[in-house]
């Protein structure tokens, strides 16, 4: 899905999020200005891969958003 963001520099982006699992973890993978970042969490804190590029505003920024977006594991949504 495609969502728009503000981001630390001020400007608003369009911001794709995608879900996937990698291994057993879920992941998702995010796309800004043709670049590709994935991320995931754990315990409470938003991560990202090594080579990846998102500044800490953003990564959280993005995490916080997926947060409010997806319900916590072990609960059941029925829309």
């Amino acid at each position: 899905m495609k969502y728009k963001m503000k981001l630390a520099d001020g400007t608003t982006q369009i911001v794709q999020i995608t879900a996937a699992y990698f291994k057993t973890w879920r992941v998702w993978q995010v796309q800004i200005n043709g670049k590709v970042a994935m991320l995931y969490k754990l315990g409470s804190e938003w991560m990202q891969r090594n080579e990846d590029y998102l500044d800490a505003y953003t990564l959280q920024a993005i995490g916080k958003y997926i947060d409010s977006i997806i319900p916590p594991p072990g609960t059941l949504s029925l829309s």
